[in-house]
């Protein structure tokens, strides 16, 4: 029998993922927990109104999304503790710039360039959705056609409300041949 918990947000746990942006010509970055996929060509990105890196998003129209592994989770992690009003992040992590003009994090081993398409402004958060223009990965988590290998590249994944991580796990079936 289930229960009723109320309006309780449950898709749960989603990738770890660290925003990347230039704001007055310097990177920053920001550790975000409310992100996915809209359609296949789109992500959304949602952070609340008062996050710094809002501001560069919103003018530059240009943000990378970082997977992180747990290579360096200590250091994706911290970017959720501290406030770029506060604290200038642009020195957290050595980055290359991508081809579109966003700051890319040369540990993650798996990033996604993309352009802001619009802004669905909801309760305090901006949601940016995000055209996919580039995505990039270390040929180390690469499948022999090319393709991430979720085998070998093992996202860190994100529980809320508990704040908890976790690493992807064992597969366990095929999507779509399940039933034959």
């Amino acid at each position: 029998m289930k229960k009723n918990i109320g309006a309780t947000l449950a898709l749960y746990p989603s990738p770890v993922i660290v925003v990347g942006a230039m704001v007055d010509d310097k990177p920053t970055w920001t550790l975000v927990a409310h992100a996915g996929t809209v359609a296949h060509s789109h992500l959304m990105v949602s952070l609340v109104h008062a996050h710094y890196i809002n501001k560069g998003i919103r003018e530059n129209q240009k943000l990378s999304v970082n997977v992180v592994d747990e290579y360096w989770l200590k250091a994706a992690d911290r970017m959720g503790t501290i406030s770029g009003n506060k604290e200038d992040k642009s020195g957290a992590f050595a980055w290359t710039m991508g081809e579109n003009g966003a700051p890319l994090i040369d540990d993650a081993k798996v990033s996604i360039e993309c352009e802001m398409d619009g802004n669905y402004e909801l309760e305090n958060f901006d949601n940016f959705i995000c055209k996919i223009l580039t995505t990039y990965a270390d040929e180390s988590v690469l499948n022999d056609k090319g393709k991430i290998d979720y085998h070998v590249f093992k996202p860190v994944l994100f529980e809320f409300p508990t704040y908890e991580y976790f690493v992807t796990g064992d597969k366990v079936g095929n999507c779509g041949k399940m039933n034959g």
